[in-house]
């Protein structure tokens, strides 16, 4: 399943939850306190996403966005399981 994330680096603390933007082109919202230096706020959001939805941090990959806010992670995880898991992260 993939998900477009859109990442806060530099956070107080890491938090997975909310949606940035509206309709079809929302968001999951992920901050993270990494910064966004030599990847590591990537990593960290890889780490927090597959917490987030219950899986292990290699069940999730980095599809596009390596240097952007905006990132499209696969997650690998069952389809309804995974779509009732975003919305309820996106409505919280």
């Amino acid at each position: 399943m993939r998900v477009t994330v859109r990442v806060r680096p530099g956070a107080s603390r890491t938090r997975v939850g909310g949606s940035y933007g509206t309709g079809t082109d929302a968001a999951l919202t992920v901050a993270v306190a990494a910064r966004a230096v030599d990847g590591a706020a990537t990593a960290a959001v890889l780490e927090a996403v597959g917490n987030a939805f219950g899986v292990r941090r290699r069940a999730v990959t980095l599809v596009t966005g390596a240097t952007s806010r905006t990132k499209v992670l696969e997650v690998d995880i069952d389809e309804q399981v995974g779509r009732a898991r975003l919305v309820q992260l996106m409505t919280s």
